[in-house]
């Protein structure tokens, strides 16, 4: 109610102009002393209604976190897209762009290559210190096929992880509480093994020896599936690019052998 109609509702005093005028000032005071009882109750109620929505959003937040941690903790996900997740595989959908170099060292002779690629296109540039060559994985001629199954291998190195959920024709095995063949660590290990007729190297085997946050962190390599193994390495070095966490080094038991990446970008929408 505004000030000046509620002075309107005083009645009349008859008594002296001293007496009207105390009156009138108590009654006044009154008005006033309404007027800002009611300014103050609503500013409580809007603070409490504010500290109720903060609330809200808070548990909200915080139930959303708690079901990241289950699903991470296998009570949404298999074993397979638990690592997955565990290595950022819900952002890829954002990624426009990833650079990586790719590099070989054995016994200090070192071997690089760089790649530029767009996943939503498939637009793919090799570049290697002899000669750059750019394509569409859509379309292949002689040369661009063996530029991409370079850039094949090379991407597996990084993301293999993504590759357990991504790869169709594949069988995928669990063992729980492996020997890792290089620690020795007790860790739990999944393989996965590619059927006799699907991409440049059919048949090939992969145990992944992950730790108890579903990250890799040593593997073997089984050519065709043999029982031996073609080759074992480590995964170590982690770095998070935009969300995708990526192993940037991996040695062989006697160290003599580094593969790692540098230069690794990652651009997103």
């Amino acid at each position: 109610m505004p000030f000046f109609f509620a002075l309107k509702q005083i009645p009349k005093y008859k008594g002296s102009k001293t007496d009207f005028r105390f009156c009138t000032f108590t009654q006044t005071l009154k008005i006033k002393m309404k007027h800002t009882l009611l300014i103050i109750i609503a500013t409580v109620t809007l603070i409490g209604c504010k500290n109720k929505e903060e609330l809200k959003a808070t548990k909200a937040d915080a139930l959303a976190t708690e079901n990241t941690e289950e699903a991470i903790n296998k009570e949404n996900l298999t074993t397979a897209e638990a690592i997955a997740y565990a290595s950022g595989l819900e952002h890829w959908d954002k990624v426009s762009e990833l650079k990586f170099t790719f590099n070989v060292d054995r016994g200090g002779n070192i071997f690089s290559r760089s790649w530029q690629w767009n996943p939503k296109t498939d637009d793919v540039t090799m570049m290697t210190a002899e000669d750059t060559v750019a394509y569409n994985r859509s379309s292949l001629d002689s040369i661009s096929t063996k530029a991409d199954q370079a850039f094949i291998n090379d991407k597996y190195w990084l993301h293999a992880p993504y590759n357990l959920v991504w790869d169709e024709g594949t069988t995928i095995t669990e063992k729980k509480n492996e020997i890792a063949p290089m620690s020795k660590d007790t860790l739990n290990m999944v393989t996965i093994t590619y059927n006799d007729s699907l991409g440049y190297t059919p048949g090939d085997a992969y145990d992944i020896y992950y730790d108890s946050e579903f990250m890799p962190r040593e593997w073997v390599y089984r050519k065709g599936n043999a029982e031996e193994a073609s080759m074992v390495t480590s995964w170590e070095d982690y770095k998070t690019f935009e969300g995708l966490k990526f192993a940037e080094m991996h040695k062989d038991p006697s160290g003599d052998f580094k593969l790692f990446f540098s230069d690794i970008s990652v651009k997103t929408e």
